[in-house]
């Protein structure tokens, strides 16, 4: 059986619409035949290349067409298979917590890997290198709050914002977001919150 049909196999028992990474598949062979034979099951139709090295089997629905991949499903399966760790931009971390009601032009995340733009179709996602201390709790209501009062900064943090958080979170985690690493700015401003 060629690389070509037996990859083609083991793709047909794939969910349609679930990304995948070509690396995944060098295992079978070296790379540049996998390669190869992605290519071919692309131009037949068995694959959609969604960005390089990043495929998943072409899924279509009866209202919308074909559907197209999650840029942020994108990045989140590009971050995890270089290693990268992965946080919502502080802009946007101030509107999914109430502090702000502005939307991101370009979807931006902070990333532990270099700074770079990722165009997954029609859609630009950004990614900004930033230090490690903005990937504390990383996908939790925590560092949804920690990026935000990162991103507000000092001049804006106010009473207000700080009991608008705490209102957010519960006990438990306003305590956690309390012990992370901050500037001193940042804890000083919680602290009064907790009493």
């Amino acid at each position: 059986m060629s690389l070509t049909k037996s990859i083609s196999k083991r793709i047909q028992k794939m969910p349609k619409g679930r990304l995948f990474l070509s690396s995944l598949l060098w295992q079978c062979d070296n790379r540049a035949t996998v390669n190869k034979a992605l290519s071919r099951l692309v131009k037949v139709g068995v694959l959609e290349r969604v960005v390089r090295g990043v495929y998943m089997r072409p899924k279509a629905s009866k209202y919308a067409g074909q559907v197209r991949a999650s840029p942020v499903a994108v990045i989140k399966l590009m971050a995890k298979a270089n290693g990268e760790s992965l946080q919502i931009h502080g802009a946007e971390a101030a509107r999914l917590i109430g502090l702000s009601t502005q939307m991101q032009v370009l979807a931006t995340f902070y990333t532990s890997g270099a700074t770079r733009q990722i165009h997954v179709g029609n859609t630009t996602v950004r990614l900004r290198h930033a230090s490690k201390d903005r990937f504390q709790y990383a996908d939790t209501k925590i560092g949804l709050a920690l990026t935000a009062l990162h991103y507000i900064g000092k001049e804006a943090l106010s009473f207000e914002v700080v009991s608008h958080i705490q209102k957010e979170l519960s006990d438990v985690e306003f305590k956690a977001l309390q012990t992370c690493q901050m500037p001193e700015w940042m804890r000083a401003a919680l602290t009064p919150a907790s009493s």
